[in-house]
Order: structure tokens, then C-alpha cells, then sequence
């Protein structure tokens, strides 16, 4: 994500403060001068970058500071609120009702990737088990039908359209009522992708919009086009009445930051941002969650609600032996499908504290994703006695033509099976380790059920099983702590992972 580097500039500057021996105006204003150099280089507009900047000095008064005071923190914390204020209009927008239809129709102009973020919108919905449709009311670009078709049948959406008929308000009106017919809660309309200057797309999107009477129009926009945004965003409000804005290509140019501020400007609120290709690249945009994120302090509430949309099984047998620092091969298997269910791993690396989206780039991406799949792979020739086994490691290393077995079973080297038993017995300790610390398995708030002692030395394990610069990324041990303590405070988060309730 390219926003990364706008938020490792801004991250640098803020941690000048901590290097300073004394906090005074010079040191305030050098920062703030990274900062804005940092925001124009995104293209936020000057004029926002200015205010933020008269904010931030307006509320760091030196000469009427008290002297006990903690001015870092104050300055840190002026400008977070500062840059939460550039990226949140002020407006809440349409939260669709679940057991009713909601119609919500696309808008937007040609190429900023409207017909595959309608797919990626239903994609969420569904993964969230709403009733989700597509319906293709884009009778002007040639060969939009056959992409939504394609779309929609790839991630088994289900869709209407029409090859023969030419009106796009008698196809979305055709639509739209046969999905209510049929009870579909999330009932999303493509239109044509249009020109700002082209004044009879912009009638047709008016009589599809008094033709179906949507819920909630959402403007898509490509954020390849930085604070140009701000006048696409204000001349289409003044043709339709736009409820929300999605953000898309945000993973691939610096101007994000600039689209972003400038949606804002308009008081349209941002509901998503695309951030890949992929069906699953669509990341809901808060605003403090996303700062948070931009600038590597991770978003926990984020985590575990990824988490909670597992919509796990209840699984009180494994919780169970987890409780007793039990761990099989079988409940690595399922942790691993669990991972793999909760969607691209930057996503989930840029929400936990210390870690930043660009860590993992899209080929590592990839790559941790197929070494995850290849693991499982070794896993599905491994028989019920073995994957069930209390201690699955000593099993294969007293009778090693297991090992062999497995390696011709699976299509991998011998050393490949003893590689993964080997991660195997890394995350069986840990396991132990949680076994044995009372509370850690209890509702509420872990850090009152816990003893610390005993969640310190789990952290001590855990380091020693991480990548040295994943764990310099995270700011070292400290680091580390910090983030399972955040952690701690969503454990039924944490314990639904793991398999319970």
C-alpha cells in the first residue's frame, strides 16, 4: 500500500519528539514541518495541509503549559485528532438493514474499477451471510454484462442482466424487483461509467436512480487522481443525491492521500477502500482505525472483528485441551483454515499494533499463502492417528518412514514434513505455555483474569519463534507486550479463534 509511505513519514516525524532532550518551539515546528512536507507530497491539498497545521499550533500553547505536563504526548495526541479530522467528513452514512432489501446503486466515471468493486461489495456481504445479488444495468460499455457474469459466477454471486435488452432502467426495474421477490438483503445496481461532461449518461443515471429508488448511491472513485477528486466527488453531488464513496487503487499510487482528503472535503462519507485486484482487496474505512493502521498502531478492533466473521463452529473440545496446553497436527490444521479465511494477510498485518500493511508485500503476500496451502497439503496425507495424536512430533520421529509416507503421499521432500513438524513442536510449546497460565482462557478482561508473570514468559516464547525483523518491526519485546495486552482486551476475540463460543 502506498499510503505506507505517507504514514512512515509522518510516524518518523512524530518520533523526533522522543529523541528531543526538550520539547520547545523549534522542535514542534521542524516537526510539523516533516509532517506537511509529508501530506503535499500525497497530494493533500494545501489548504488542508495549512489548517492542520494552524490546529495543531492553535492547541500547543508552551508559555501556558503546566509544568508537570506530558508535552509529547499533548503534540502526538493534537496531531492524530488533526489527521482523523482530514479524512473524516462529518458525516455518518446509510448502514443497510439486515432482513430487508437494501438497494444500493453504483455510480462513477469509466475505468475507475465500478463493476469490480460492486462484486467486491456483494463479496463482503455474502462472506458476512447476507443474502447478496448483483444486478448489471450497464448497457453502454460493451462486454460489462459478460464481467459481471464472470465475476459473479467465480465467487458465486447471483446476478441478472440482459444481452438483448437496450434500456438500462427497464433491466435494473426487471431486477431489482425479481431479487425482492426472492428475499435478497443486499440488492447492488451497476450503472454506466460516465464523463463528467456528458450530459445524457447523466439523465440516464437520474431515471435509474427515480426508476428503482435506491437506498444508498455510492460514487466510486479512483484514487490515481489525488485532490482532483474534490470537484468529481462535488459535480456528481449535484446531479444525484450520492450517500457514500468508495475509494479505489489505493494500493498503487502516491496521491491516496489526496483523494482521500478531498472525498472528505465534500462531506461524502468514505464506506470502503479498494486496496488490490483481488475479490477480497475491500477494507471498510474508519477513520481512527485507519490512522491508527497508517501510522503502524495497529487496528485491534479491526482484528477482531475479522475474527468474530469467521463464524466459527463451536469447537469446545479443542478450547478444552488448548485450556490444558494441549495442541494436535489436526488443530494446527484448523487454525491454518482459519487464517486463510480471514482474508489477505496484509489486511490482518497492518491491524495488529507494531506491524505496518507494506511489511508483507503482494508477491510475499502470495508466497506465505502458498506455503500455508502446501503445508496443509503435507497435512491431508497424514492419517486420523497421526493428526490426532497428543504429541504428533515424537510419533513421527520414533517411526520416520511416517515421515516418508507422508513425503510421497503429499508430493514434497522428507525435509518439507520435517520442516512443518518442526513448526509444529514451536507452536505446540507455546500452547503448553498457555495451558498452564490460569484466566487466559476466561471471558472479559484478560488482563484482570491473568497473571502477568506467567503472560510475560509467553511473550518470551513467542519472540524467540518470530522473524527478527518482524520483531524489530513491532518495537522489540516492548513492543511485542504492548501488543498482546491489547490484545487481552478483546480475549472473546481472541478465544473464538482459538475455537470457542
Amino acid at each position: 500500500m502506498v499510503l505506507a509511505d505517507l504514514g512512515r513519514k509522518i510516524t518518523t516525524a512524530l518520533q523526533s519528539l522522543s529523541r528531543a532532550t526538550i520539547i520547545n518551539e523549534e522542535v514542534l515546528n521542524s516537526m510539523l514541518k516533516q509532517i506537511c512536507a509529508a501530506l503535499l507530497e500525497a497530494d493533500v491539498n494545501i489548504r488542508l495541509v495549512k489548517n492542520l497545521r494552524e490546529n495543531v499550533r492553535a492547541v500547543i500553547d508552551f508559555d501556558e503549559m503546566a509544568g508537570g505536563l506530558n508535552k509529547r504526548r499533548m503534540i502526538q495526541s493534537a496531531v492524530f485528532k488533526e489527521l482523523v479530522k482530514l479524512v473524516d467528513p462529518g458525516v455518518k452514512p446509510y448502514q443497510p438493514v439486515k432482513g430487508k432489501p437494501n438497494i444500493i446503486m453504483f455510480v462513477g466515471l469509466q475505468g475507475s474499477g465500478k463493476t469490480t468493486t460492486c462484486t467486491k461489495l456483494a463479496y463482503h456481504y455474502l462472506r458476512k451471510n447476507w443474502k447478496s445479488c448483483l444486478v448489471c444495468a450497464d448497457t453502454f460499455r460493451a462486454g460489462a454484462y459478460d464481467q459481471v457474469k464472470q465475476n459473479c459466477t467465480k465467487a458465486r454471486i447471483p446476478f441478472y442482466g440482459s444481452y438483448t435488452e437496450v434500456d438500462p432502467v427497464v433491466i435494473a426495474s426487471t431486477g431489482v424487483d425479481m431479487f425482492k421477490k426472492e428475499g435478497f438483503e443486499m440488492i447492488i445496481v451497476d450503472t454506466s461509467g460516465r464523463h463528467k461532461q456528458e450530459e445524457s449518461l447523466f439523465e440516464e443515471m437520474l431515471a435509474v436512480a427515480n426508476a428503482i429508488k435506491p437506498d444508498n448511491i455510492i460514487f466510486v472513485m479512483d484514487a490515481t487522481i489525488g485532490q482532483a477528486c474534490e470537484a468529481q466527488a462535488k459535480a456528481f453531488k449535484e446531479k444525484v443525491d450520492i450517500g457514500s464513496v468508495i475509494i479505489t487503487k489505493l494500493d498503487g499510487h502516491a496521491k491516496g492521500g489526496g483523494a482521500l482528503s478531498a472525498v472528505a472535503a465534500t462531506e461524502s462519507p468514505i464506506i470502503f477502500i479498494g486496496t488490490g485486484e483481488h475479490i477480497d482487496d475491500l477494507e471498510p474505512f474508519k477513520t481512527k482505525p485507519f490512522i491508527n493502521k497508517l501510522l503502524g498502531m495497529g487496528d485491534i478492533e479491526g482484528l477482531l472483528d475479522k475474527v468474530n466473521e469467521l463464524k466459527l463452529d463451536d469447537n469446545d473440545d479443542l478450547l478444552e485441551k488448548l485450556k490444558h496446553g494441549q495442541f494436535t497436527l489436526r488443530a494446527m490444521y484448523e487454525q491454518f483454515q482459519n487464517i486463510m479465511k480471514m482474508g489477505p494477510f496484509s489486511q490482518i498485518m497492518g491491524m495488529i499494533p507494531g506491524f505496518s500493511q507494506d511489511l508483507m508485500s503482494k508477491g510475499s503476500e502470495q508466497e506465505s499463502m502458498a506455503k500455508l496451502k502446501r503445508l496443509m497439503t503435507i497435512m491431508d496425507s497424514m492419517n486420523e492417528g497421526e493428526l490426532d495424536h497428543r504429541d504428533g512430533a515424537k510419533l513421527f520421529s520414533k517411526q520416520p518412514t511416517r515421515i516418508t509416507r507422508v513425503a510421497q503421499g503429499s508430493g514434497v521432500t522428507e525435509r518439507d514434513v520435517k520442516d512443518l513438524i518442526a513448526q509444529y513442536t514451536k507452536f505446540a510449546a507455546v500452547v503448553k505455555k498457555m495451558g498452564g497460565i490460569k484466566g487466559l482462557f476466561k471471558g472479559g478482561d484478560m488482563a484482570k483474569n491473568v497473571n502477568q508473570t506467567q503472560m510475560a514468559k509467553l511473550n518470551q516464547q513467542m519472540a524467540k519463534m518470530m522473524d527478527p525483523r518482524i520483531l524489530q518491526q513491532m518495537g522489540g519485546m516492548s513492543g511485542l507486550h504492548n501488543m498482546m495486552r491489547q490484545l487481552q482486551q478483546g480475549s472473546s476475540g481472541m478465544n473464538n479463534l482459538m475455537g470457542g463460543k
